[in-house]
């Protein structure tokens, strides 16, 4: 009988911070109608590597959200750096709730 392994928790949840420049789109614009023009657009994501190593690779265009890809700017760990790391499923979970949280606080949000 093999031993199950317990790997330590090494998800995170990260946000991006995306040129403003993203508010030109339609699609962008529609999916966040109630936004607080004073508060930056973000892109909120999950990864099993560091946030820093993620944003990386978006910009490298590896398995890239393009919104990320052409209109990141900067990682915002103030604004997810508290929750990690974290189990996958929390992570999981964490993505959409921190998505939801900070578009109801007024950030132009794109999570996918």
């Amino acid at each position: 009988m093999k031993k199950k392994r317990r790997g330590r928790h090494h998800h995170n949840v990260y946000v991006v911070e995306l040129d403003p420049v993203v508010l030109n789109l339609a699609r962008f614009r529609k999916a966040n109608p109630e936004r607080d023009m004073l508060k930056p657009c973000v892109y909120v994501g999950m990864t099993g590597l560091t946030p820093e190593q993620r944003f990386a690779k978006h910009k490298a265009g590896v398995r890239a959200n393009s919104y990320v890809q052409r209109f990141g700017l900067r990682l915002l760990p103030k604004l997810y750096a508290y929750a990690n790391p974290m189990p996958y499923e929390a992570a999981r979970d964490m993505e959409v709730e921190l998505a939801i949280a900070l578009q109801d606080e007024g950030y132009a949000v794109w999570q996918a």
